[in-house]
């Protein structure tokens, strides 16, 4: 779990928080250009005070997902990657009117790293 501003992120798999918290394991698997960018958008996601904060336009470009990844959030990596994440918040907590009230999210769970066009 990584707490270093108001957004809590924690991870889906084991494998992945080591991945994410360890520079060598997070290059090795994404590259040292996806890695640095991984890295960056941490820090924005993590410094944060709520999903709310985090840049919709580039190069960050916070945006949430549809169809069969609805709920899900995807901020910008090197193209085509993007990081995926999902708001840590049971769904009565998180939604207004059928959409995730963002200023409401305060944790998140990293999903991955992906193509997914």
């Amino acid at each position: 779990m990584i707490a270093l501003g108001s957004v809590t992120i924690t991870f889906r798999t084991t494998r992945l928080r080591k991945i994410f918290n360890c520079r060598q394991n997070l290059v090795r698997e994404y590259g040292e250009r996806n890695a640095a960018c991984i890295a960056l958008r941490m820090a924005v996601l993590s410094q944060a005070p709520s999903l709310a904060a985090v840049p919709t336009g580039k190069p960050d470009r916070c945006h949430e997902l549809k169809g069969n990844r609805r709920g899900q959030f995807a901020v910008d990596i090197v193209q085509p990657y993007r990081l995926l994440f999902r708001p840590s918040l049971n769904s009565s907590e998180a939604r207004k009117g059928g959409r995730i009230e963002l200023s409401q999210v305060t944790a998140i769970v990293i999903i991955g790293v992906e193509d997914y066009h």
